[in-house]
């Protein structure tokens, strides 16, 4: 049984360390051109949306769907707009995106601090709770003041994520083709 695990896991040994450098690749070109890589992600989010409604329209000649045809056309509509507009005008695309995320940042920290007030006698630490919801409401009015700034800001988050995770499965490649040269 043991034998079959290491060969098989032995086997995406190689793809774990595929995937951990194209990761890589990524995040250091993230962290070098983070302007570029915001328009390009706008980009490959209109392609992949225009790509859904495109199959959505097709779904709609099927005789059973899982949702009602009124919701299925909406949801092509809306992709196929969404696309094109990403395709067209991503800069734009994406900061009207980043003015969601500060609308949701700002809600999001008003909240965490009334929940840290209403359970402040019942857990211990809720200053944490509230200090987040105050860098969260924080992070969303710079991200409104300085829209700029934020997307580049993000692009950096994205691009020392992407960094991170590839250098994790780097490792864990490697590990599982060593596993695999143990047995």
């Amino acid at each position: 049984m043991v034998a079959v695990l290491q060969r098989r896991v032995g086997r995406t040994g190689w793809l774990l360390v595929f995937y951990g450098v194209i990761s890589i690749l990524f995040g250091l070109s993230a962290l070098v051109w983070p302007g570029s890589t915001v328009v390009a992600l706008a980009w490959a989010f209109g392609v992949m949306s225009l790509a859904e409604g495109i199959v959505s329209v097709f779904a709609l000649f099927n005789r059973e769907v899982a949702v009602s045809r009124g919701w299925l056309v909406l949801y092509a509509v809306a992709s196929i707009v969404f696309g094109l507009l990403a395709i067209w005008h991503p800069v734009a695309v994406v900061s009207v995106l980043l003015l969601f995320l500060a609308a949701w940042l700002i809600v999001a920290g008003v909240y965490r601090i009334v929940f840290a007030i209403r359970v402040r006698k019942e857990i211990e630490g809720e200053w944490m709770i509230a200090l987040s919801g105050v860098l969260a409401i924080v992070l969303g009015l710079m991200f409104v003041a300085y829209p700029a700034t934020g997307l580049l800001t993000i692009a950096i988050w994205i691009g020392v994520a992407a960094l991170i995770y590839g250098i994790l499965q780097l490792v864990a490649g490697v590990r599982l083709q060593r596993l695999k040269s143990l047995r």
